[in-house]
């Protein structure tokens, strides 16, 4: 295997698997917190081979860090098949034409056009979860629930005639949500599992789904009832969706100060595709959307905002209020908008419910930034100053903590011959890998980018 992207760093998750017979390319994302090409797209230079060597490439889920390169694939000439699941073809699709907007509005030139995502839809075979299907002469591929977002799966590579099968979690909740149940974790053989840890530093514990809802109350309410603005900067898929859920039942149950949410930047489009997918949503939201009324995605407290010209609304003076936008790490997108008239109004919150990368405007905010320069609508530079209070909320992540990642290994131990850590700043990849191997007495290694792997 070798590891091109997503390795010792969260974004441009990609690897090369490789036997005699076949090369599967495994994920293909970009990275949101950097500027220099040779950081921000998968080293695919360095794997010396051709879009026509690969047999096939596997997206374990639609989050840009895992597929904002693939339309690049196509462009350049990539014909073979691409295998996700169900809802990951549209949401993925959704995700990749929303970051060509984003670019523009931006002003730099997006990197492949609405055509080269188009020709992913020709291309790609949608699978359900538990099937097993051929993608190359001696890999099968089964896909499983991660919790993680709509869609998401791990992948279960069975290498030759049961000569070796290897797991890679992609992003992983192990753990129920309201939106989604926890990651599958039963696989009949699994010799390595390559596993993320986003949050794999011992300290990275996170609360309680009570306490997390608890403080997401608090954190709401106080902010509210002083006439402030709360904004949320939310990536489109999942945290949205869960986000949506906790207000509204909240806010019907009283316990939570009535007031208006407005939304903005693709949040109502990601929400259609999960109700258009209920058999992969957690069963009680599953129940609730198709057989009562009471579906949380439509509820009476939620406004989409269609249109630019319609911000005034929730911008107005001395009216408080809730405005969820993307894009999750204040990186472009709707929200930096919002932003410019909250930041400097003392009353008001930024309130972040996900992971900040290194680098992007949301981490330098959360660091505690008082100034941030933005681009204005002329194109010029503007300088936005930070005055509001700024939060952020754990629990509500789409990835498992520290201890759900050690349980998940727990599970698969006695199958278990080597595990490999990814998709972790450094220092959080380290000290999972040396926790597994001090708790399973498992070889355990953290890669980096560019090695090679051999995985038996």
């Amino acid at each position: 295997m070798l590891t091109l992207g997503g390795f010792g760093q969260v974004g441009r998750s990609c690897m090369l698997l490789m036997t005699q017979e076949s090369k599967i390319l495994i994920d293909c994302g970009v990275n949101p917190g950097t500027r220099n090409p040779t950081e921000s797209f998968p080293r695919l230079d360095w794997a010396n081979i051709t879009l026509d060597d690969l047999d096939a490439i596997v997206m374990s889920h639609a989050h840009l860090d895992h597929t904002g390169f693939l339309p690049v694939l196509c462009k350049y000439g990539y014909k073979g098949p691409i295998y996700c699941t169900e809802p990951t073809l549209p949401m993925m699709n959704l995700i990749q034409l929303d970051a060509i907007k984003v670019s523009a509005a931006q002003g730099k030139s997006p990197i492949y056009s609405e055509r080269d995502v188009k020709q992913i839809m020709k291309q790609t075979i949608t699978m359900p979860y538990s099937t097993v299907t051929d993608i190359s002469p001696d890999i099968k591929l089964v896909l499983s629930n991660a919790g993680h977002i709509l869609g998401s799966s791990t992948c279960h590579f069975h290498i030759g005639n049961g000569d070796h099968n290897f797991v890679y979690t992609g992003d992983i909740k192990y753990g129920k949500s309201m939106l989604f149940e926890s990651a599958s974790w039963n696989y009949p053989r699994v010799e390595t599992l390559l596993i993320e840890s986003t949050y794999g530093a011992k300290e990275d514990v996170q609360p309680t789904r009570q306490e997390v809802e608890s403080a997401f109350i608090n954190a709401v309410n106080t902010t509210l009832v002083d006439g402030g603005k709360i904004l949320i900067p939310i990536p489109a898929v999942g945290r949205a969706q869960e986000i949506m859920i906790v207000i509204d039942q909240y806010m019907k149950s009283g316990e939570m100060v009535e007031s208006p949410v407005f939304m903005e930047g693709m949040i109502s489009e990601a929400s259609a595709i999960h109700e258009s997918y209920p058999e992969y949503l957690a069963r009680e939201l599953k129940q609730k959307i198709l057989e009562t009324d009471d579906n949380p995605f439509d509820s009476e407290y939620f406004t989409n905002i269609e249109h630019p010209d319609a911000r005034e609304e929730p911008l107005r003076e001395n009216t408080p209020c809730i405005i969820i936008a993307t894009s999750g790490m204040l990186e472009g997108g709707p929200v930096l908008e919002y932003f410019k008239n909250i930041a400097p109004i003392q009353k008001n919150k930024i309130l972040f419910v996900s992971y900040q990368v290194n680098g992007t405007l949301g981490r330098r905010v959360l660091d505690g930034a008082k100034q941030v320069s933005l681009i204005g609508k002329n194109g010029k530079i503007e300088v936005s100053n930070i005055n509001c209070s700024i939060e952020k909320l754990d629990g509500f992540s789409g990835h498992s903590d520290y201890n759900q990642l050690i349980s998940f290994v727990h599970k698969l131990r006695p199958k278990l011959r080597r595990v490999l850590v990814n998709h972790g700043e450094r220092r959080k990849s380290e000290n999972l890998s040396m926790s597994i191997r001090r708790m399973f007495r498992i070889p355990t290694h953290y890669p980096q980018i560019q090695e090679a792997i051999k995985l038996f």
